[in-house]
């Protein structure tokens, strides 16, 4: 699997990371499989200096060769290049645990952008800033190190999910590409309609799973991190 992690490339005024990183995975997917997009929560210190919640994103691909999906991703972000942002960009096929446990800190401590830098160069990682002070480098590899640990973040693409609306049966959700369907204790939901507006999977085990409650007449998707 490949991991692509991109983060800080926007500002108050334009559209989010999330949005930039939907339109990178429609981009490879005319010359790969993309299975998913993530976004992973980081750090909520004030210290560290965001736009609206200090957020990253990854893309999944199902295969491919790092440096030639570095080489494709870099110019796409070049091109959309917000001035006031500072975008970082990581592309990693194996991922060490130790960029995993980078990414758990960037959650819960501040972290340096030479810690990014000097981890990516001990494991021989592509990571890179493409603009301003280029501390989006921690968020990217953040990002690359939290989706290939396989139970963070919530996939904001997956499959045909975008393509259902309003309630929708279980087996409809399996169909699109979700892999379970399940409350927050672990129960798994077969039956019921569910309500696929702003449906975001959490990715647990490394794969999309709906974590639903029950309201009145139907299971409602809870967003989880």
């Amino acid at each position: 699997m490949i991991y692509i992690g991109i983060d800080d490339t926007d500002t108050l005024e334009t559209r989010g990371t999330g949005h930039l990183a939907r339109e990178i995975a429609a981009a490879l997917a005319a010359q790969y499989t993309v299975t998913g997009v993530i976004r992973h929560q980081l750090s909520a210190d004030p210290r560290v200096p965001c736009t609206h919640k200090n957020s990253c994103a990854a893309i999944l691909l199902a295969a491919g060769e790092a440096t030639a999906v570095f080489n494709h991703v870099k110019p796409i972000m070049l091109a959309n290049f917000v001035p006031g942002s500072d975008p970082g960009l990581c592309v990693a096929d194996l991922v060490p645990a130790a960029i995993t446990a980078f990414g758990h800190r960037a959650q819960q401590e501040l972290v340096t952008q030479a810690e990014a830098r000097a981890l990516a160069t001990t494991h021989n990682l592509l990571l890179a800033g493409l603009g301003g002070d280029e501390d989006g480098v921690i968020g990217a590899l953040s990002a690359v190190g939290l989706a290939a640990g396989g139970s963070d973040g919530r996939y904001i693409e997956v499959g045909q999910l975008r393509e259902l609306t309003g309630l929708q049966p279980v087996a409809a959700l399996l169909a699109a590409g979700i892999s379970a369907v399940q409350t927050l204790d672990g129960q798994a939901v077969a039956d019921g309609l569910v309500n696929s507006e702003r449906l975001r999977p959490a990715r647990r085990n490394g794969r999309p799973v709906a974590v639903v409650e029950w309201q009145n007449d139907h299971w409602f998707p809870l967003k989880l991190d």
